[in-house]
Formats: structure tokens, sequence, C-alpha cells
């Protein structure tokens, strides 16, 4: 009885390496990143914030492996011409702390899109990222321009629908 249960138990073993074997796993050395450029103008924040952190996790790839930053470098320009929808630019509050005793400073969407666009765009898509230093990783390869001059031309990057 005992070697009829150690006889299926190698069965399963096989089985299991064998199947592990058919999962392809993206290695860091082996990503091939491109260059993409996204005009903001008249885009919803949040809709074109995931489509940029879905770009730069990888997972708009077919080699998408989680442990790994396989995404591509993004351009994002014309910040200053972002949209929100309903009463967002009034309602919805930016904080930021200093670290001092009464160091709380709240800004309104409106604010920051007057004044600190690139800021408010690339708050948006850092928080649709990982948390930790993979997220970390990823959103270096982000590059935020408030006007319609960037200069990353000579990476040619590919213009992205959103």
């Amino acid at each position: 009885m005992w070697e009829d249960y150690k006889g299926l138990i190698k069965q399963y073993i096989k089985r299991e390496v064998k199947d592990m074997k058919d999962t392809f796993m993206q290695r860091k050395e082996d990503v091939e990143r491109n260059w993409y450029v996204v005009d903001a103008t008249d885009k919803t924040l949040g809709r074109l914030s995931s489509e940029v952190a879905k770009v730069l996790r990888g997972k708009h790839k077919p080699t998408f492996t989680p442990h790994v930053d396989c995404g591509d470098f993004v351009i994002i320009i014309n910040a200053e011409k972002i949209h929100l929808t309903g009463d967002k630019l009034d309602k919805k509050v930016y904080y930021n702390h200093s670290g001092y005793p009464g160091g709380l400073r709240e800004r309104t969407a409106r604010v920051m899109r007057d004044k600190y666009p690139v800021e408010m765009l690339e708050k948006s898509v850092k928080g649709m990222l990982p948390k930790g230093r993979l997220g970390r990783q990823m959103y270096k390869k982000l590059f935020v321009y408030a006007g319609d001059e960037h200069p990353h031309s000579a990476q040619q990057p590919k213009e992205m629908k959103v």
C-alpha cells in the first residue's frame, strides 16, 4: 500500500515540475523598453492616469511579470490642459504636510491645475502604481511637462492613443 502511495506522489511531483516549466517569467535583462508620448489636452485626469500607469507597469505587454519592472517610458505633454469632471475642480482637495506643527497645506484641484499641473498629474499616476521599491522604479520612467514641448525627441517616442 505504501508503494502505491509513493508512486502517486512521484507522478504528482513530475506533473507539477512540468507545468512550472511552461510558465514564462520575464527577466529584467531581457526587457525591451519603448518611449510613448501622450497629449493630455482635454483628457480626464483619472482615465489618463490609469492608462499611463498600465503602460508604466508593463501590463499592456504579453510578457508582463508582476515582480519585474517591464514597463515603458511615458512622456505626458500639455498637463495644464487636463480636465476634471463634475465639481471636482472646487471640491477635490490635495493635502500636503511639511512635518512641522501646523504645517498642513490644503489646495483645491483648481489651484493645483492652474499653478502646479505637473505635480497634479504625477501624484495621480503615482497613486496607481505599486507601493514599494518596484513602484518607485516604475515611477522614474514618467516624465510630465506643462507645455507641448519636451526634451526627449532623441528617443523618438511613439504617440499613444488614450
